[in-house]
């Protein structure tokens, strides 16, 4: 009977000391902090994390989850508790709702859907816009007298434009763009890997270039981003999609977000971006700097 007791408690021990180490692995209490895989991403995710651990939060970093479905799933199953989506990904990527221009439409669509369907919030929008652009060297731009896609396309069949392969086929690519701008031939389209459109264009390869609004290398190389006159491209403001149960438990992460939210413009998202894209700096360096300059952190 004492060694039965014994391999009982042995076991009971067994099982807490499990039990124990899945409880930790949760992270417990800390708010969990995700990210996707790309640089901006882990610009934002250290900003998110920075500033709640300042307002006494515990926080678990959890970056460079992966794409969107990882990230979503992550928020949906409770391995993250909050990250930084994009609404025209929400509308396009995650809803599967059709392409719209109208920034505040999008957003509350979004907002309203995530609540509805996944029980997720929406915190409020930062102004910066990483929608999809089109680029020319400012040089380019004056030799062709281009300040608009509509100038592009006049022009069309004298231009070569590089870009992301899908760009080719997306309904917010050339087929988009050619229902509103008119159906135009360039001179050619390069398909090429993204780190590789800046470099192209400024040695000549193409005259316009597909870009993202906050993409570094628009400021780094004053390039001139084309006026979309028909509002074609969709908003992509950035915000913190939120566990609503989270945001329940820790209502104060909803104030200390949003009061970061306006400071992200497209000017400030261009130069932080290319401070790790461009000058090869860590997110978290980055990130830091930026708050204490804007008065977040000491």
């Amino acid at each position: 009977m004492p060694r039965m007791r014994r391999t009982v408690t042995l076991i009971g021990l067994a099982v807490l000391t499990m039990l124990f180490a899945i409880a930790c692995q949760g992270g417990g209490s800390a708010i969990k902090v995700g990210s996707k895989d790309f640089t901006e991403q882990f610009i934002l995710g250290e900003m998110y994390a920075l500033v709640l651990e300042n307002q006494g939060f515990d926080v678990e970093r959890k970056l460079n989850l992966g794409g969107t479905p990882v990230a979503q799933a992550g928020l949906e199953s409770g391995q993250i508790d909050l990250y930084p989506e994009y609404t025209g990904t929400a509308l396009l990527t995650v809803l599967n709702r059709p392409v719209s221009s109208d920034s505040q439409q999008v957003y509350q669509t979004v907002a309203d859907s995530y609540q509805e369907k996944y029980n997720l919030v929406w915190l409020e929008p930062a102004p910066m816009n990483n929608t999809q652009a089109l680029v020319m060297t400012p040089e380019g731009a004056k030799d062709y007298n281009i300040e608009t896609i509509s100038d592009m396309v006049d022009q069309a069949s004298q231009l070569t434009l590089i870009g992301p392969p899908e760009f080719e086929v997306r309904e917010d690519g050339l087929p988009g763009l050619k229902q509103v701008y008119g159906d135009f031939q360039l001179k050619k389209f390069i398909p090429t890997d993204p780190g590789l459109r800046y470099q192209a264009l400024s040695e000549g390869q193409a005259d316009v270039a597909v870009a993202f609004g906050t993409d570094g290398e628009i400021s780094a190389f004053n390039l001139v981003v084309l006026e979309d006159n028909q509002n074609f491209f969709p908003p992509y403001q950035v915000a913190p999609v939120v566990r609503q149960e989270t945001l329940e438990k820790h209502p104060g992460i909803r104030d200390a977000l949003n009061q970061l939210a306006p400071k992200l413009t497209n000017e400030t998202m261009r130069r932080l971006n290319y401070e790790v894209s461009g000058k090869k700096r860590e997110p978290a360096e980055v990130a830091r700097e930026f708050l204490i300059q804007e008065g977040f952190l000491e």
